[in-house]
């Protein structure tokens, strides 16, 4: 096996000192433009691949990001959506020799401890901020910390950083417009926990765009996001002294479980009920019925906010600027129909 090519090597082949070859490898000042090309020309003749170790050294910076998901580890290993988002920000920080440090934090005291240890060691140059919660202490705390970090919500949501996101109010009110039309008049909700910011976004939109149609409200359950909290949300509604005719709820995999517990309590779907998600995540398609839903577009969340951090890291005085992602199509599936009562007056 040959050995590691160094920067010494590098400078040695190109007649300079190792400080000069450091500089122009690291893109600081100090060398002429003719001289700078030449030795990446040659350090790239000699598979030079920098010392993660040195380039930190030498530009003060780790060049690794932090990200602290608050939820519980069981939903996060359940939901697909997060793995797609991940996606999304390895393609932004590969070629740039960024890596991303992940941390699962069920608590904000533990998320409050690794935030502090990320800043007191310098172990990250910046932070994704995702799954905002109403009044979200990481706000204050990232600025506290000096740490520079991009906000993942809505892009309804007004904050003192800057953001990405993709707003729930287009897909929310396609599906409730959907149902309407199909002639459903009781529309329910199945909602996230009310406490994060893009489950009340979703909540507020499904009221709203149904009091436009110039309808009440239906009735409204608390999940979370789960198929578990689903199936749970489908026993309540059995529990009523009239089902509702449809349902909007919080996400595919919510919906996903309210489909399975309505069936397993013999209630046909969606012959007697209607169902609908959000995200369009790819089981959408192959559960039975398959689900009319919005698709949410996790990937280029992901890269975009990832490449947004990155320019902050480089600016760190930047102010604050919002990138919105373009809302997803409402994907028509077999789990919404016309209510029994519109197809036996028909």
């Amino acid at each position: 096996m040959s050995q590691r090519t160094t920067i010494v090597d590098v400078a040695s082949a190109a007649g300079v000192a190792i400080s000069s070859a450091s500089a122009a490898l690291n893109g600081q000042p100090g060398v002429s433009n003719a001289t700078r090309e030449r030795i990446h020309r040659i350090a790239e003749e000699l598979e030079y691949v920098p010392s993660q170790r040195g380039r930190s050294l030498a530009s003060k910076r780790a060049f690794t990001i932090g990200f602290v998901v608050q939820r519980a580890p069981e939903v996060m290993s359940a939901d697909p959506f997060f793995g797609a988002f991940i996606a999304g920000v390895q393609k932004a920080i590969t070629d740039s020799g960024y890596v991303m440090v992940f941390q699962i934090s069920p608590s904000w005291e533990l998320s409050e401890r690794l935030y502090r240890r990320f800043a007191a060691a310098r172990q990250v140059d910046g932070v994704l901020v995702d799954q905002l919660h109403v009044n979200d202490e990481r706000i204050g705390l990232v600025k506290e910390l000096g740490l520079p970090a991009v906000v993942i919500a809505p892009d309804t949501v007004d904050v003192p950083l800057p953001l990405t996101g993709q707003s729930a109010v287009p897909g929310v009110t396609a599906l409730v417009n959907h149902l309407v039309d199909l002639g459903h008049r009781d529309i329910a909700h199945v909602a996230g926990r009310l406490d994060y910011v893009h489950s009340a976004e979703r909540r507020n939109t499904w009221a709203a765009a149904v009091s436009a149609r110039g309808l009440q409200p239906g009735v409204q359950i608390e999940a979370d996001f789960t198929v578990a909290s689903g199936k749970q949300a489908a026993e309540r509604l059995m529990r009523l002294d009239r089902l509702p005719t449809a349902v909007v709820c919080v996400n595919d995999l919510c919906a996903i479980g309210l489909m399975a517990g309505l069936q397993a309590g013999g209630v046909d779907v969606p012959g007697k009920i209607s169902v609908t998600g959000f995200d369009g995540i790819d089981l959408s398609s192959h559960v039975h019925p398959s689900l009319t839903t919005v698709k949410a577009m996790p990937e280029a969340v992901g890269e975009t906010a990832a490449a947004m951090l990155l320019e902050l890291i480089a600016d760190p005085g930047r102010a604050p600027w919002t990138v919105p992602i373009a809302p997803g199509p409402l994907v028509i599936g077999a789990s919404t129909a016309p209510p029994r009562s519109v197809v036996t007056d028909s």
